[in-house]
């Protein structure tokens, strides 16, 4: 029996960057009765709202759900009827100059600047910096056969490594890096909601879409918690359906 279950957000909650689906709401809303609740993601707080925190029925325990943007360098809970953050872990500007000068540099060099973007490439989320590769407002049906298989930005992953070393870079999502601080990612944030939250890793099982070596669903493995890997978020329902069964 576990006490939390924890979710990647895009391509595991919902498509990327859409709100979640009323079906994929009312049963987050039954495991919510069962057992705490955390979404953990790169996007930020802007995107958590608009994703999650607004589309779940009234009837949703939102004391028992811990919503953590930007890999877990924010949370966020919902209290005295509204949210209200816990924590936030920012960059300095030096180090996000840094970082804005190195994608240029390695979209350069790997050869994989796409043709076509729609809106801004590089997000600033305070204490993540992310990258969209087709642009934070590319549709969906581009945005899934660009990399379908990860292997451009693994590419993109390698030479980014070299070029900023003593900080994290995980892909995410269907085109996206994210960059944090050293040590900063999945498995920080899960001893952070731990901690917060005093529920132990042996009590908290995790479900993403990228739990493989370099997705950034890996590290939650990587630190002992038990994973479930989905294909997308209609498996995820299949996951959730079965784990509020159990726990009944």
């Amino acid at each position: 029996m576990k006490d939390l279950v924890a979710f990647d957000l895009d391509s595991t909650l919902a498509e990327s960057k859409q709100p979640l689906k009323e079906t994929m709401g009312e049963a987050l809303a039954d495991l919510l009765g069962v057992v705490h609740v955390a979404v953990i993601s790169g996007g930020d707080w802007s995107q958590f709202d608009k994703q999650v925190a607004s589309r779940l029925p009234g009837r949703a325990d939102l004391g028992k759900l811990w919503l953590m943007p930007t890999t877990g360098t924010k949370l966020y809970r919902h209290t005295d009827g509204a949210w209200s953050a816990v924590y936030a872990e920012l960059f300095d500007d030096e180090t996000k100059d840094k970082i804005l000068t190195a994608f240029d540099a390695a979209l350069e060099a790997t050869g994989f600047k796409p043709e076509q973007t729609w809106g801004e490439r590089i997000e600033d989320r305070g204490s993540q910096i992310t990258f969209s590769a087709l642009g934070q407002q590319a549709p969906l049906d581009a945005k899934e056969k660009w990399d379908p298989d990860f292997a451009k930005r693994k590419v993109i992953q390698k030479d980014l490594k070299q070029r900023l070393p003593g900080l994290s870079i995980n892909m995410g999502g269907s085109t996206s890096i994210d960059i944090t601080r050293e040590g900063v990612d999945k498995a920080y944030g899960l001893k952070k909601l731990r901690d917060h939250s005093g529920i132990p890793l042996d009590k908290m099982m995790f479900i993403g879409d990228a739990i493989f070596p370099g997705g950034n669903d890996y590290p939650a493995k990587e630190l002992g918690l038990d994973t479930v890997k989905v294909r997308d978020p209609d498996d995820t329902l299949s996951v959730i359906a079965a784990i509020v069964a159990c726990q009944k």
